[in-house]
């Protein structure tokens, strides 16, 4: 039940701006149903977009709404015992209120896919220790040995990484398991996993120990508290985030190192598109002056061809289906 004389506490100091929320929590859900069934007409009420993920093991999610809306949907989360010691992330969120383009809330066996079935563990008893963004930034003053392992999908990595990373190689999450091998001569040194904010790593991280990993961190809050705290020192480029903005980077435009690279021409970009050839629909890097179709995705999305294969089958697709749709048909 939403208690509205919780929802708008202490309201009076809310700008009108639009803030995005991201936060995770693994915690026992006896009911994910009827979770999901809750926050579905929490957000519906508070007008606010985005995708939230319900399991048994717990929530995951990023929402963008007015100031006020997203503190009292805090303001919700914290008078819940389940909920009351969540590590929000809090970013300035889009003009118009268009950083999704609806709300998503769903039920489902895992908050983040690593596909562990019968060998699956409760990252509330197994998980890497947290290394706050201080901590990590002392590490690198001291030059401490360490070793940074990201834990985020392959694509993400284009525009922005920690100095020095190392990255299994992930297409996506659930790819750990076989991508493991790849970093096992780290079984016996520091290793401190990394990701967007947090929620990856608290499975990967122990996903790692249960492998025999001697030492192993995760930084606290993920690579957007680390680059809010310390923006531009030694997070090279920006950050992959799962909503329209694409990128985001905390220093100002002057400082600010683009490290992302056109697939096409290779000169620097930040420019997210997806493979005009729907078939492989590849998620990649495009400069505008590579942009070679005139399609466009759903939600705005540009489209471009990745290669020219992709851009060939299109065309020997749409010239067949033209064919097609003109043979005269007899009875």
């Amino acid at each position: 039940m939403i208690q509205y004389s919780i929802l708008f506490k202490n309201m009076e100091n809310n700008s009108n701006k639009n803030k995005i929320l991201l936060y995770y929590k693994y915690v026992k859900i006896e009911d994910p149903e009827l979770l999901r069934k809750e926050q579905y007409d929490l957000c519906k009420t508070l007008e606010m977009k985005g995708r939230v993920i319900v399991a048994e093991e717990g929530i995951n999610g990023t929402l963008e709404g007015t100031e006020a809306f997203c503190n009292a949907y805090m303001n919700h989360m914290k008078a819940d015992p389940r909920f009351s010691d969540i590590h929000w992330k809090i970013s300035e969120g889009t003009e118009d209120m268009t950083a999704f383009p609806r709300l998503s809330v769903k039920a489902r066996k895992e908050i983040v896919s690593l596909h562990l079935g019968e060998n699956d563990f409760d990252p509330n008893e197994t998980t890497g220790t947290h290394l706050k963004p201080e901590e990590l930034n002392k590490w690198y003053e001291e030059g401490k040995e360490f070793h940074i392992v990201d834990m985020r999908n392959d694509y993400e990595l284009l525009v922005g990484k920690f100095e020095n990373t190392i990255f299994p190689g992930m297409k996506n999450f659930r790819d750990l398991r076989k991508d493991l091998k790849k970093i096992k001569e780290l079984k016996d040194k520091p290793v401190l996993t990394v990701c967007t904010g947090g929620v990856r790593c608290e499975k990967a991280s122990g996903f790692l120990l249960k492998e025999g990993f001697k030492e192993v961190y995760q930084l606290d809050g993920g690579i957007v508290s680390y680059m809010n705290k310390y923006p531009g020192k030694n997070f090279l480029g920006s950050l992959y985030v799962f909503d329209k903005r694409k990128t985001v980077h905390f220093n100002n435009e002057k400082s600010h190192q683009t490290i992302g690279i056109c697939k096409k021409c290779h000169q620097k970009t930040e420019q997210y598109v997806n493979c005009a050839n729907l078939m492989c629909h590849k998620h990649f890097l495009c400069c505008d002056e590579c942009i070679d179709s005139d399609k466009m995705g759903k939600n705005g999305v540009i489209l471009s061809y990745c290669g020219i294969w992709c851009k060939i089958k299109d065309i020997i697709r749409d010239t067949f289906s033209k064919k097609i749709k003109y043979i005269p048909v007899r009875f």
